[in-house]
């Protein structure tokens, strides 16, 4: 595989990004409304402080991967914290850096605003995405809770 070149969503990407992100959320056994991918597309690329954002990695100029992330504040720092959203590659290229890369891309994003405090959370199954997680990250050790009905 040539190099993986990950760079920010464009406008001209609304089709591989729409087949990534649905092949992430099938993986999460999850279908979304027309009008939430409708919605998020759109809020990619509103220009707010607090909008998600999104990154395409490609390799051999084909779109493999994707990851959306949003800057929000916290009761424990003066700075913002970067919440990694979602991360999905294709299961053919899965184990080639991808993933790595584009945690990475976010970090960057996430210096460059001045954040230093990078966070995600994947379901305890993900097993083959928490093997990349144990290599990049430290794990926090905290349990996630929801109040969704």
């Amino acid at each position: 595989m040539s190099e993986i070149i990950v760079r920010p969503l464009e406008q001209a990407d609304h089709e591989a990004w729409r087949r990534l992100w649905t092949d992430y959320l099938t993986f999460y056994e999850t279908r979304l409304p027309e009008e939430v991918y409708a919605s998020t597309w759109q809020r990619l690329f509103t220009p707010d402080e607090f909008e998600p954002k999104g990154l395409l990695a490609l390799a051999d100029a084909k779109p493999v991967g994707l990851v959306h992330y949003l800057f929000h504040r916290s009761c424990w720092s003066l700075v913002n914290n970067c919440y990694l959203q979602d991360l999905f590659a294709d299961a053919a290229i899965r184990g080639n850096g991808v993933g790595a890369a584009l945690i990475q891309a976010v970090k960057d994003e996430a210096a460059k605003a001045g954040v230093t405090n990078v966070y995600w959370m994947t379901h305890e199954t993900n097993t083959t995405a928490r093997r990349l997680y144990d290599h990049v990250a430290r794990r926090t050790g905290f349990i996630e809770y929801d109040l969704l009905s």
